[in-house]
């Protein structure tokens, strides 16, 4: 499952905001070239991003944007979801409006027809459950954290293995 730029893009928009601490807006030009980020785009997700309430914006010369609570307290499915809409990994499975944010429930579109055993419904579920975990387990701090620390992976993200830098991780 591949996530969009606006994912990639709007979770380094986050974490630059959350670098920054909050105590005074950042513009949002300023976070384009620390990030080396289009603003124009930046625009169109830090306004995704308000309407959320995961960030507020302040007016005038000295105004831009800032996280709208502690880092520590924004999880990554939050943003996510701002930015993506619901975790589906198959065009025909969505969580309902109840289970939202908590991995339950997906419903099927062959639910509808009468399938209601589909063949492939018990992988999609444990997938999307898995990546909302996932996302709902990780706060912005972390990310902070994980970025000033070194790049670093923790053991727990990679079970029976040493700590290892991201530099020597390969993909594929």
């Amino acid at each position: 499952m591949l996530f969009s730029t606006k994912a990639e893009y709007g979770i380094r928009l986050m974490v630059g905001l959350g670098r920054r601490g909050g105590e005074a807006p950042v513009a949002l030009a300023t976070l384009a070239d620390a990030e080396t980020l289009p603003t124009s785009y930046l625009e169109h997700l830090v306004a995704k991003l308000r309407a959320a309430g995961l960030v507020t914006s302040q007016r005038g010369a000295h105004g831009g944007y800032r996280l709208a609570r502690p880092a520590s307290e924004i999880r990554m499915l939050e943003v996510v979801e701002a930015l993506e809409g619901p975790i589906a990994p198959m065009d025909c499975c969505t969580p309902d409006d109840e289970s939202r944010g908590r991995g339950a429930r997906v419903y099927c579109s062959h639910e509808a027809d009468g399938d209601a055993a589909c063949s492939t419904k018990l992988l999609w579920t444990r997938v999307q459950g898995g990546i909302t975990r996932a996302l709902a387990g990780t706060t912005l701090a972390e990310l902070i954290e994980f970025e000033t620390r070194g790049q670093t992976l923790p053991s727990a993200a990679r079970p029976n293995e040493p700590e290892t830098r991201l530099e020597s991780l390969s993909i594929g």
